[in-house]
């Protein structure tokens, strides 16, 4: 029928179809539902696919699909559009599943980092370990390091860990980097090493390249066009780098950013001593990176006392301070820039507050309190944030009525937050690497698994209580029959016995 229509009546006229799907083009989902009570011809103009796609383009659902996808794209919006309903009302009250992300031989964490789902791990016996949590089980392959010389003494710790869609990178105690590719296996494709400690690892979000900071040395390592590594820059700076990011979205030669005390560099090959900020006596506290902005914290002290600690945001491109916002006697500890709204910022303090800043206006939109120390990771959305703490509390708030809807504690400090819209994983690390009793066998009782620290994985998809999820022991498949300690197998999966 909507083939033969030729003529649409707009009142007293007749307009052809296309111009006539031209002007419903304005209109929102209540008044497409409004013109479809008119008759029957403006029915089948306002429940056109090209419109439905058009809308569900614009509120952010399917992006990847094309209109022939979908037979009815009015369906598929209102499904979109329930789903988000059903995972906002799960993330309200804690409904889903609840994992827990272990590795018993790798002995303590020592640092953990995540990208879409995919979570990396590097433990003191200087393994690295992979989990892919989209994935019903949970699979945990054991990146291959480099063989030391001669093959003799234990392995050394891993200090960081860094992963985005294509790369995984660590970095060693003895100074060593390992670089893998997620595509080709558990070789790795790149390995360098330093003189010194590393004090900092960067690992471009959406690229290849590597930034390290090692002693007064920062050095990027990217791979050229036929995948050989090469360090297009090598950069010498005066004091000790405390944190070090590299700017996404940047073409050509990676740009990192990098805090040395109360120095902020901006490092490119082609300038490669130019600072971004300095103020004597004013040392960076934290530092976040975006595509075109850098945010970090600032502390006060000595003849600088009236002053209240303040987070700068800067432009990249025109090297100028855009706003301050902030004004707290405690320092902060930590800012997350990249995966806020556009305009927002969120930061964490050891007053123990989390604090949500719209830098358009220059103040707090939200400030929230419910750490008992200070707050040690933190990340937000368009109407909730979710903070971790010194003590190990992982608080989920609710952004506009500035409430706690509901917490989560385990032992250690939480050092990593990240969610998207149907899963959190939170990471809590121990400060002490050797507990006291530990030795360096590898079966000693006395390294009880509340030292190892936990990453734990949240599922808000899944449709019921967290408290009634399925454990991971209860997950074992027909290949693990045996086990050792904790991490005992069933004979059989859980749902069939």
């Amino acid at each position: 029928f909507q083939n033969e229509i030729n003529e649409v009546p707009f009142f007293d006229v007749q307009l052809p179809y296309e111009l006539a799907l031209k002007i419903f083009r304005y209109l929102g989902k209540a008044e497409l539902g409004r013109c479809a009570q008119v008759s029957r011809t403006w029915k089948i103009l306002a429940e056109d696919e090209v419109l439905w796609y058009r809308l569900c383009q614009e509120e952010g659902y399917l992006l990847d699909m094309s209109i022939s996808d979908h037979s009815c794209w009015k369906l598929a919006l209102k499904n979109c559009r329930a789903r988000e309903h059903m995972l906002k009302t799960n993330w309200k009250n804690r409904v889903g599943a609840v994992s827990q992300l272990r590795y018993e031989p790798g002995r303590v964490l020592c640092d953990v980092h995540c990208c879409d789902g995919v979570v990396m791990a590097g433990y003191t016996s200087g393994e690295v370990r992979l989990w892919d949590t989209r994935t019903w089980d949970y699979t945990a392959p054991v990146l291959a390091a480099v063989a030391g010389p001669g093959g003799a003494g234990a392995p050394p710790h891993v200090s960081f860990v860094r992963i985005n869609s294509s790369l995984a990178v660590a970095a060693y105690e003895d100074g060593s980097v390992s670089v893998w590719s997620l595509l080709l296996g558990q070789e790795p494709i790149h390995h360098f090493q330093h003189n010194q400690r590393i004090q900092a690892l960067a690992l471009a979000p959406g690229g290849s390249a590597v930034a390290t900071a090692s002693g007064f040395q920062v050095k990027v390592e990217s791979p050229d066009d036929k995948g050989f590594w090469q360090t297009p820059g090598t950069f010498e700076i005066q004091k000790l780098v405390n944190f070090l990011n590299l700017v996404p979205d940047v073409t050509g030669s990676p740009v990192a950013v990098a805090a040395a005390e109360d120095i902020v560099y901006l490092l490119k090959a082609e300038d490669p001593g130019r600072i971004l900020h300095s103020v004597y006596g004013q040392p960076v506290t934290c530092l976040d990176v975006a595509a075109h902005e850098a945010a970090f914290g600032i502390k006060t002290f000595g003849w600088l006392l009236n002053e209240p600690n303040q987070i700068l945001l800067y432009n990249l491109e025109t090297n100028q301070c855009v706003t301050k916002v902030g004004s707290s006697t405690g320092d902060f500890s930590c800012v997350n820039l990249h995966s806020s709204p556009p305009n927002m910022l969120v930061a964490g303090n050891k007053d123990r507050r989390v604090r949500v800043f719209d830098v358009r206006r220059g103040a707090a939109a939200c400030s929230v309190y419910g750490h008992q120390l200070g707050v040690s990771a933190a990340q937000m959305d368009e109407w909730k944030v979710v903070s971790g703490g010194e003590e190990g509390l992982v608080c989920v708030w609710d952004q506009r009525m500035g409430t706690k809807l509901w917490e989560m504690h385990a032992r250690h400090p939480v050092r990593l937050v990240w969610f998207n819209s149907h899963s959190l994983i939170t990471a809590n690390i121990p400060e002490e690497k050797n507990p006291r009793g530990s030795s360096i066998t590898e079966d000693d009782p006395s390294l009880h698994r509340k030292y190892r620290g936990v990453i734990y994985c949240y599922e808000f998809s899944v449709d019921q209580l967290a408290v009634d999820s399925v454990l991971p022991i209860c997950r074992s498949s027909y290949d693990e029959l045996t086990g050792y300690n904790y991490n005992i197998g069933l004979a059989m999966p859980y749902d069939t016995i």
